[in-house]
This record gives C-alpha cells, structure tokens and sequence, in this order.
C-alpha cells in the first residue's frame, strides 16, 4: 500500500495501471479514502475498520467518478460512521455467495437440478465475484462479464439473470440499488425448437449406446414427454401400474402421468439393478444419473417431438399440454377442470401409438421452422 499527496484528478490521470495486482493509494486527509490501480480500472473505496472487521464502501470508477465528487462522498461517509450510522450501512450489502445460499434455501426453490446447477455455474464463470459484497459488483463488470461469454451467448444470459434474481431477492431486505445487469445488452433469446425429424435414426443411435441406462432414459423420454429433471428425480417408489407420480415439478404443483403396458417394457431392464432411483448414477451410493451421454438430440427435443407427434395423431392441445404438465391458461383449467387420469390415459396411448408406428415406418419427417 502506498500512501501519495492529496488524491486529486491530477494525480490519479498520472497513476499507471498496475500490471500485476492491485496498487491502493490512500489519501493522506481523508482517513479510508483510497483508490484502487488494477489492470484496466481506476476505483475509488471508502474503507473502515467495524467490529473487528474491515469494511469497505465502493464509491465508483474513475474517470465517471472525479476526485472532487469521490472525496465528498468519502467525507460523507467518514461522517456517518463518527455518528454510527455507518455500521448499519456496510452491513447492509451481503456477500454474493451468503446471497445465493440465502436464495437457495427458499422454500419456494424445489427444483434440486437448480440448487445443483447455479452454485456450479457461479464458480465456474465468477468465482472471483463470491466474496464480493453485493454492492462492489458495478454495472460494468456485469457488461464485461457478460461479453466474455458471447461464445455461449443463451448460457450468458442464463448466468446474468441468475444473478439479478439473487439480487433482487436479497434487495428484498437489504438496501440496495436497481441490480447492476440493467447495463447489459442481452443476447437474443431464440427458442431451439428442433425435433427429432429423423426417428428410426434416433432409434438406431439409442439402442448403440453403450450403457443402457442412458439408452432406456432417452426412451422414456421420447415415450412421456417428460421434463430431463423429473426424470431423474423418478424413484421406483414413484412408479405405479397406472401412473408415474412426480411430487416436485417446475411449475411446484406434484404431478401424476397416466402410464401404459408400454412405459412398464421400457423402465424393465432398470428394475433388475434393484436401486431407489429408476435412473441411478454410478458408483456405490451415487444417487441419481445426472449426465447422461449425449446424443445428437437433446432431451428437450425428446419433448417437444412427444407434443408435435400427439398433436399430428388427433389429440387435442389441452390434453397434450395436460400430458406435459403445463399450467392451462384459463382460469378454468388452473383451478377447476381436473380430467381423470384414464381420460388422459387414451391420448397418451393415441401419442405412444403414433411415435411407435413412425420409428417403426422408417419415415423421415419434414418440419418447419419453429
């Protein structure tokens, strides 16, 4: 640390940029005020010691933020802290990752694919941000961020969001500004919408994989409609003769799928290995399969192929989003019409009928564009 005459914009436009790490230089009449030398940035702090513990207020980047305006707002600061108002300020703004635990123990959160996914793409992508407070993530390192990503342009926006989610459910009690993603020029959100247009090519690539769990997971798959997660939530203790029973589903609402004769020939050789989890890991105690290989459809294509097929086989668009679990737009579908489960049994048996006779026909199938 190096301390240096008055820190005025004359000084501060004559600092280099600190090649290595990161020089702080501290102003010799405002006790905590320093600026910040990294690689690229010039950033102003008001630092204190609270509580035994060293805290630090992010003023804002030089050259937006000019020594005249940076000094005010630190003298300001200096001020509240001698009143003890300060304290309640910079305990105010939360650590990201004491954030996103916060975020993630929600009762409301039941998705487990979630709770897995989003502390792994954290550390994977902004490691370097979790111990940040809240309020030391500028708008500009969201940017930046976010345009380092552009070669996963979808995966980006999914990572930035996740984190303005966190934001805003920490803001809900703590004071904090409108979230630092506002700043940033989202990549266009196109759907994927492909099918698998050719079945008996997937068929042929199923029944090659090496590990049949994969290959009876894809099946069932294309065979339900059902969501990747749910699948591998599914416990055997879940499978009944008439139904599969999903208790935690995106939409938070458990769900039952009328099953058929069908549904009970492909889960069979899963049976024999005689685990809680129709779709087991590996691995002694591995809990449930989580990366199945990849084939050149993903498994939500497997879905959407399940909806095209059915619709194209007669069965109306109501039930087939009933067969998907989709919360029905009309207040009427959400809150009184509950069709029986033998009801929806003859449509999913119309939709397996279909896809069977297609896989079976060699027929390759000619979709448009989504």
């Amino acid at each position: 640390m190096l301390t240096m005459p008055k820190l005025t914009d004359t000084h501060v436009r004559k600092l280099p940029f600190s090649p290595t790490r990161t020089t702080k230089y501290w102003d010799p009449e405002i006790r905590g005020f320093c600026l910040f030398v990294g690689k690229r940035t010039k950033t102003w702090y008001y630092q204190r010691d609270v509580a035994g513990r060293t805290k630090r207020v992010l003023i804002g980047r030089y050259p937006m933020i000019g020594a005249v305006a940076a000094r005010e707002t630190a003298q300001g600061l200096a001020l509240e802290m001698g009143r003890g108002l300060g304290k309640k300020a910079q305990r105010g703004a939360p650590r990201l990752e004491d954030a996103l635990a916060t975020y993630l123990a929600r009762p409301k959160l039941r998705c487990d694919f979630t709770k897995e996914q989003m502390p792994r793409q954290f550390q994977l992508h902004i490691a370097d941000w979790l111990r940040l407070p809240l309020t030391e993530i500028t708008p500009a390192m969201c940017v930046e961020r976010h345009s380092t990503l552009a070669n996963i342009p979808s995966g980006a926006n999914h990572l930035l969001r996740a984190f303005r989610a966190i934001w805003n459910h920490a803001r809900r009690t703590h004071d904090l500004p409108e979230a630092p993603t506002r700043a940033i020029e989202w990549y266009p959100d196109l759907p994927d919408g492909r099918l698998i247009d050719d079945l008996p090519a997937w068929r042929a690539t199923v029944e090659a994989l090496p590990n049949p769990i994969h290959a009876t997971f894809y099946r069932l798959l294309l065979f339900t409609g059902l969501r990747r997660s749910e699948a591998f939530g599914l416990r055997w203790e879940n499978v009944h003769d008439d139904r599969l029973h999903i208790p935690i589903t995106k939409n938070g609402r458990p769900f039952d799928l009328p099953i058929l004769p069908l549904h009970h020939d492909i889960l069979a050789p899963m049976r024999a290995l005689k685990q809680p989890w129709v779709f087991p890991g590996t691995g002694i105690g591995a809990g449930p399969l989580k990366s199945p290989r990849r084939i050149g459809w993903s498994p939500h294509a497997h879905r959407r192929t399940f909806a095209t097929v059915a619709l194209e086989a007669g069965v109306f668009e109501e039930y087939v989003g009933r067969l998907l679990n989709h919360t029905p737009p009309t207040i009427t579908g959400q809150r009184y019409a509950r069709p029986r489960l033998d009801a929806l049994r003859e449509h999913m048996a119309t939709a397996c009928e279909a896809l069977s006779r297609r896989i079976s026909s060699g027929e390759r199938l000619q979709y448009g564009e989504p």
